[in-house]
């Protein structure tokens, strides 16, 4: 189906910056809230936002005059979705602020219309039972802020209709972004890994092993340098299966079976595919890596040229706060969802 007008659901700090990108994307985006005057003022932010993220050079000449002219306030729910070819729900990350607001947006909208839902972790077919028309119904995940976070996760529930996928994900190519299809198992991609991260962080720092301080510097100087270009199984490709089978063995060893090597790259190591180096393995092929290496190089380089550019960042609160860096502060809201 064609997507033209568009309708978010909750326009605090996530939402709002949902329907910016929609709108610099140059589709017609109405936004609602918990009542109109609210609306009014989460739409004044919007512009404001937009005005000084463009002052700022993050967003491209003309992008507020987009926004200005793409994005309105609605009195009402029902106002907002009824002519929407496809509705985004931003509410708050709580089954039952979504469960009643995704019902009155199927109430009021077209037969038709796809509905998304931005959840960060709730599963989609858990919140699809709130909806009689439940296929035409996905996760359409946007990662906080919008504006400036490439990756979307799509996730259809069992009954989702492939059509609708594929019109979100013609949505979402057409605002620049890049989307990825995911289950619908609780926490998806993004927060499953994320919040691993964090919880054996939080054992280290327990464990006395480092501080919070010091595992920071550690993941962001270390292999967090290398996500913006690559991802995990690219990172073991290029280091070696055989060298993470290996380093399993060791971490197992100390801290028993949840390091155990996962099977499937035991069984890519026992049938020779070693990575980059042999055969091939996750993502990437065997063959000339100076390609490959060179790119990777001159990547983190630049990122360096870049972080010695912009310099620390700000502590809140802190000596090495400056107004500049306060100058757009963005609070959450009762009525957004507050997402990772």
């Amino acid at each position: 189906m064609s997507i033209r007008n568009i309708a978010v659901v909750g326009a605090g700090y996530m939402g709002g910056g949902i329907a910016q990108v929609l709108a610099i994307a140059g589709f017609r985006v109405t936004v609602t809230d918990a009542d109109a005057e609210t609306t009014r003022r989460q739409l004044d932010r919007i512009r404001q936002e937009a005005r000084a993220f463009e002052d700022q050079g993050l967003f491209d000449p003309g992008s507020t005059d987009l926004v200005v002219a793409n994005v309105r306030a609605a009195e009402s729910l029902a106002e907002a979705v009824a002519e929407a070819d496809f509705i985004e729900e931003a509410v708050s990350e709580n089954p039952a602020v979504k469960g009643p607001v995704l019902a009155a947006i199927e109430a009021a909208a077209r037969p038709d219309a796809i509905i998304g839902t931005n959840t960060s972790t709730l599963p989609i077919g858990g919140l699809a039972v709130n909806l009689q028309r439940a296929e035409r119904f996905l996760g359409v995940h946007f990662s906080n802020p919008a504006p400036f976070i490439p990756g979307v996760e799509l996730i259809a529930h069992e009954g989702t209709d492939p059509a609708a996928v594929v019109a979100s994900e013609e949505l979402v190519a057409r605002t620049g972004k890049l989307s990825a299809r995911v289950s619908d198992k609780a926490g998806f991609v993004l927060n499953r890994l994320q919040y691993v991260l964090l919880k054996e962080a939080a054992s280290l720092v327990e464990e006395g092993v480092a501080t919070a301080e010091d595992v920071d510097i550690v993941v962001r100087t270390t292999f967090g340098y290398r996500l913006p270009f690559f991802g995990p199984f690219a990172i073991a490709d290029m280091a070696g299966l055989d060298i993470y089978a290996a380093g399993f063995g060791t971490l197992a060893e100390h801290y028993g079976e949840r390091f155990a090597a996962p099977a499937v790259i035991t069984e890519l190591v026992e049938s020779g595919h070693l990575g980059v180096k042999k055969d091939g393995g996750f993502v990437i092929p065997a063959g000339d890596s100076a390609p490959l290496v060179a790119y990777r190089n001159r990547a983190y380089a630049r990122l360096g040229q870049l972080l010695r550019e912009l310099g620390p960042a700000p502590t809140v609160g802190g000596a090495t706060e400056t107004p500049e860096a306060l100058e757009n502060p963005q609070p959450l809201t009762t009525t957004e969802e507050s997402d990772q």
